[in-house]
């Protein structure tokens, strides 16, 4: 059923060529007895047409047939002339078919005799919606016609390829749509992307595809995200590149799946990524080599103390002891004097052996980690009169190398207690957890905040954490649930510090 055209407006502009002014107040009666509110505008001559035509918004144009000053043809080439969709009605007079015809053959759209004016409102209501649906028409093809430029446009601009991407339901794969970018990240034309999709996987790396057709299974099951990165073999190059293909799934009523996304090209950001791992590795050999070498002056420092100066101040007790020895009876102020040289050497030799030991505990090499960390808990409870409590549940048995680090961290952190934490008691505690070995320490100080952890010159912690990092474990600190610091760190029993698997193949692509 036909709307009507008094369902969008009421009113109606109408174009009227004529001399008459009785046609005009004709139309008028016959429009308003339709329900319209008619605005007609009369025109004599073709300056009026040319001024009237300028200003938009017209329903129609009724012509009058036969006047001198505005024929019929001039008004007809004149609307095209400007290419407007205006319905042009004609008024004729009976007996006037053949003009007619011509008339509308040269763009008219139809023609009334003056014996039968009641047929001009239906027709005007059919002949002004059909031009508003035209209109309407022109309007939103112009918007579609806008929205594919301005698609375009980005999609050409975009640092990598837009892709559309369909299975059906028969699990068969091809690009709908594959912008100009593919060619420049893939070596491929769009035409051949559209061409089939065995296109696009003869240039993804081999190794690399079965990678590709999971993640595209397993984004079409769960409609999940499809996220995929993998070797490029771009024709022309010898060198691959890496891509990332990220899109949304959307599945149809007939079962298929599309996926909307885009394909970018992050060669730089993996060269950048394995350049960042290369130095991390070699800074990681750096502070392996300079812990070395601090080691092997530590054992000298604590050689030389042991050793000559260990046997220096025992030749001096001796010596002082004799020496106190022959003091006569008479002069006893000088006995106290000897006695107190004797405990000031006995407190040097305590000194000097304690930091021998820590300088380089040969209580590890002998005895292991747990004989080495329960003597550095009780010189630790001695030297600052903080209680320090040592729990082992476990045998544990670690190599030299892994000993000494942990016993290094063990150092570290209780330095660190004694120098902040304000406590009056420190636990540790190293127990076996499945494959993993635990050290945990905990004090009941004031505790540590976020702020104190992240700050540039917390060097003990960063000591402790690249420490950790170098046996290959997990570092954490924080705040104790009932005050105080907790310190975790979990690290594997058995740890190889090669590379990762498949990282070498990973350079051997990218360099």
């Amino acid at each position: 059923m036909a709307v009507s055209v008094k369902t969008k407006d009421h009113k109606l502009r109408l174009l009227l060529a004529d001399h008459q002014d009785g046609n005009q107040e004709q139309l008028q009666r016959l429009i308003a007895a339709a329900g319209y509110l008619p605005d007609i505008t009369r025109i004599e001559s073709t300056a009026q047409l040319g001024a009237a035509l300028a200003s938009l918004g017209w329903d129609a144009l009724i012509c009058a047939d036969n006047e001198p000053a505005l024929p019929l043809s001039a008004v007809l080439q004149h609307v095209a002339k400007l290419k407007l969709d205006l319905p042009i009605l004609i008024l004729a007079a009976t007996g006037e078919e053949e003009h007619v015809i011509r008339a509308i053959q040269n763009g008219a759209h139809d023609c009334f005799g003056s014996d039968r004016l009641q047929r001009l409102v239906p027709a005007l209501e059919r002949e002004v919606r059909e031009a508003r649906h035209r209109a309407d028409h022109r309007a939103a093809l112009e918007m579609i016609k806008a929205s594919e430029d301005r698609f375009r446009a980005l999609a050409s601009n975009m640092p990598g390829m837009v892709f559309q991407l369909a299975r059906d339901a028969n699990g068969e794969m091809r690009f709908l749509y594959a912008s100009e970018g593919g060619h420049k990240l893939l070596g491929l034309n769009p035409h051949e992307l559209l061409g089939g999709f065995d296109r696009f996987i003869d240039v993804i790396a081999a190794e690399d595809r079965a990678a590709l057709l999971a993640a595209l299974s397993t984004s079409a099951e769960e409609l999940a995200i499809f996220n995929w990165e993998g070797r490029i073999r771009h024709r022309g190059h010898q060198k691959s590149k890496w891509a990332n293909l990220r899109s949304s799934p959307q599945r149809l009523s007939d079962g298929s799946i599309h996926w909307h996304g885009i394909a970018t090209d992050i060669t730089r950001s993996k060269e950048t990524e394995a350049a960042l791992r290369r130095s991390r590795e070699q800074l990681a050999e750096l502070s392996s080599y300079l812990e070395a070498a601090k080691e092997e002056e530590r054992e000298r420092i604590a050689r030389d103390i042991h050793d000559e100066l260990g046997s220096i101040l025992v030749a001096i007790k001796i010596e002082a002891a004799l020496l106190a020895g022959k003091l006569p009876r008479e002069t006893p102020h000088l006995a106290e004097k000897a006695q107190a040289i004797e405990a000031l050497l006995d407190q040097a030799m305590g000194t000097a052996s304690r930091v021998a030991r820590e300088l380089r505990p040969g209580i590890l090499k002998e005895f292991g980690l747990q004989a080495a960390l329960e003597c550095q808990a009780e010189d630790f409870a001695q030297r600052t009169g903080i209680g320090c409590r040592f729990q082992c549940e476990d045998d544990i048995d670690l190599d030299e190398q892994r000993s000494l680090a942990l016993f290094r961290i063990v150092q570290e952190a209780l330095t660190n207690v004694a120098k902040h934490a304000h406590a009056s008691l420190v636990a540790l505690r190293l127990y076996r957890d499945g494959r993993h070995l635990v050290l945990e320490v905990r004090d009941n100080g004031r505790g540590i905040s976020e702020r104190e952890i992240n700050k540039p010159k917390s060097f003990g912690i960063r000591g402790i954490r690249e420490r950790s990092r170098s046996l290959g474990g997990e570092f954490r600190i924080e705040a104790g649930e009932q005050g105080g610091t907790h310190i975790a760190l979990r690290l594997p029993l058995h740890f190889s510090s090669a590379q990762p698997p498949g990282e070498e193949a990973i350079q051997q692509n990218l360099f």
